[in-house]
């Protein structure tokens, strides 16, 4: 660790003049505006569970601020993405194309659905799924009868598609987009980490037939825990809110179910913390934007490469990234920064490394290994008080 400790202290030294002394976390929520008085009015309207006007609220301004048709809160992003595969067409026996290098949610969600995950990789430029790894693993590997695409290796249908949307940095969508109409596979965006993030004019998890959201605590903007779908299709909102509700029947008194579904909707209380976020998040976007501005230019300046938004796209920022030389330099950065009370953290191990997904059919993930050993986070919150020179 010494051989690298003249390196790492300017990195120290940085990130307290943006945050100031003590412990630095990674990423923490921010409640400085109504967020303690819709709590109280909640509780004083006593609508604190899954009914309660702050949860349709909520879900408008979402709907409103990503230029979605519809959104359907949750009670976390798990859960929405669980439920947008159902959506999207998913079944039990299917395969779903994803990313390995991810948050294991991603995983976990195709497999409550019943799916078998296959990994291509991803681009060095966005560390998010890789349209040419996805072009290449189709010609190689599907074949399609009717409207569908099915694995020649397997057999299986080739249901969907879940490319997610790295710390914010968004992916090539569009390419993937148009490679999923292509062969017929909905397309699912892991937008968990990218609210706040566009490319061109249009905001991520509007391109394909649904997107999912996350408000865990570490996010943009916190619920606390809590999630989102957003389509543009009516039919798919109006079964969105019917199966995350117990698949409920309206009605004055009776209890009617019409098939096995979720207890997945949001708690008012919950979507009261979201609405006043949602007041504070262009702010919140502002200062991320200047804080990811300043590593730039320490970084470009120190020869480190520093996680940009790629060109014609804007990223929100959730978690800074750089990338370092090696897995040893990586190990002996994450062992100084922390000792010294900065949180910083590696990106996430391979799901092919985990235990549960070893033996998913994937491309060789050629990028997704050099990235593993490289990438390391640093603390992205918005800071309290100035910011400093």
């Amino acid at each position: 660790m010494s051989d690298y400790s003249d390196k790492f202290q300017p990195i120290v030294d940085l990130t307290r003049t943006i945050y100031g002394e003590g412990f630095i976390p990674l990423h923490r929520p921010v409640f400085d505006g109504n967020e303690k008085q819709y709590l109280i009015d909640c509780i004083d309207s006593n609508f604190v569970s899954s009914v309660g006007a702050r949860v349709t609220e909520f879900e408008q301004r979402m709907a409103a601020f990503t230029g979605a048709k519809y959104a359907v809160a949750t009670v976390n992003g798990t859960a929405a993405l669980h439920v947008g595969l159902m959506l999207a067409g998913v079944e039990r026996g299917d395969e779903v194309l994803s990313q390995a290098l991810t948050f294991i949610a991603t995983c976990n969600a195709l497999t409550y659905a019943g799916a078998h995950a296959v990994f291509v990789d991803v681009d060095r430029e966005t560390l998010g799924m890789s349209p040419d790894a996805l072009r290449s693993f189709l010609v190689a590997h599907v074949t399609r009868k009717n409207g569908h695409a099915f694995n020649k290796q397997t057999g299986r249908r080739i249901a969907a598609c879940v490319p997610m949307h790295t710390f914010g940095l968004p992916c090539r969508i569009e390419a993937i987009a148009a490679l999923c109409d292509e062969y017929g596979i909905a397309l699912v965006e892991d937008a968990a980490e990218s609210l706040g993030s566009y490319v061109g004019s249009r905001h991520t998890g509007t391109f394909g037939k649904l997107a999912t959201l996350s408000f865990n605590g570490n996010k943009v903007i916190t619920t606390g825990g809590g999630g989102m779908i957003i389509t543009d299709d009516e039919d798919l909102a109006k079964r969105a809110k019917h199966m995350t509700t117990t698949a409920k029947i309206p009605h004055p008194y009776e209890f009617v179910h019409d098939m096995t579904a979720y207890n997945y909707r949001m708690p008012n209380l919950n979507a009261a913390l979201g609405c006043a976020q949602m007041e504070a998040l262009p702010r919140f976007l502002e200062i991320k934007a200047d804080v990811a501005r300043r590593y730039g230019e320490f970084f470009d300046a120190e020869g480190v490469t520093f996680m940009r938004s790629p060109a014609g796209t804007t990223s929100n920022y959730w978690l800074n990234a750089i990338v370092l030389d090696s897995l040893a330099e990586r190990d002996a950065f994450l062992e100084y920064t922390n000792a010294q009370g900065v949180m910083t953290r590696p990106i996430w191990r391979l799901m092919t490394r985990l235990e549960m997904y070893k033996d998913c059919q994937h491309d060789g993930l050629e990028n997704s290994r050099w990235l593993e050993d490289r990438v390391v986070n640093l603390p992205s919150s918005v800071p309290g008080g100035a910011m400093g020179a």
